[in-house]
């Protein structure tokens, strides 16, 4: 039984105006991540954009089963130097081996940005499952991450929103799945590729007149890390 009352999915779109910003920006950027962006926002400072996401689930034996989701969409304009930080902590403690704990936390995050600069997002992405005093509890802690890059901007297309949407929901449902974690990485997975064909679909329909200019063609580089 999850004691924990359910939280809402998290989808969020955020978007950024124009900006000239400098490539010493990034370092910036990074620097502030912590200080200035709390998880599951997105800030744009001086045309440097920082989105930071996290999914965290803690099982004890008050809270036996937990589970925690997050899915985010920021969409960022041209010339804006971008950090992404994305994360996942699932943690088990403390369980008996009769009645074991179980902590999953997934977190999707998907970036765009366009520009000369673009292929230069400073992108973080990791996870981190620890099972304490717990031998026999299942733990999973799953993060995966989008960038994409054009040479010129554009946003999503409405019927990307409305898969991605899908998706979300889709992530959310393994809420309650009763699935042994091998197979909820395997449906984890799964939906990051779709994720990953609708992106790569929105990267190939955007107009090439900017490729030469930016010295690039659009890209979508996906970062996953499962523990």
């Amino acid at each position: 039984m999850n004691h924990r009352k359910p939280r809402t999915p998290r989808t969020t779109r955020k978007a950024a105006g124009l900006g000239i910003v400098a490539t010493a920006g990034l370092a910036l950027a990074a620097g502030t991540t912590t200080a200035d962006a709390s998880p599951g926002s997105s800030r744009i400072s001086h045309a440097i954009a920082i989105a930071v996401d996290m999914a965290h689930s803690h099982a004890d034996r008050i809270h036996v089963t937990q589970f925690d989701q997050s899915f985010s969409v920021h969409e960022y304009g041209p010339a804006v130097a971008v950090t992404a930080n994305n994360r996942a902590t699932a943690e088990s403690v403390g369980c008996s081996a009769e009645d074991p704990c179980r902590s999953i936390a997934l977190s999707y995050q998907i970036v765009t940005t366009a520009g000369k600069d673009a292929r230069l997002v400073n992108a973080t992405n990791i996870s981190r499952a620890a099972n304490e005093h717990c031998p026999s509890c299942q733990t999973l802690s799953a993060a995966y991450q989008f960038v994409v890059a054009m040479p010129r901007g554009i946003r999503l297309s409405r019927q990307a929103h409305s898969e991605l949407n899908s998706i979300s929901h889709q992530v959310n449902a393994l809420r309650v799945s009763h699935l042994p974690v091998p197979e909820i990485t395997q449906r984890a997975d799964q939906l990051a590729r779709e994720v990953k064909t609708i992106l790569d679909r929105e990267a190939a329909r955007t107009p090439r007149a900017g490729d030469r200019e930016a010295g690039f063609r659009p890209t979508v580089t996906m970062h996953r890390h499962v523990r």
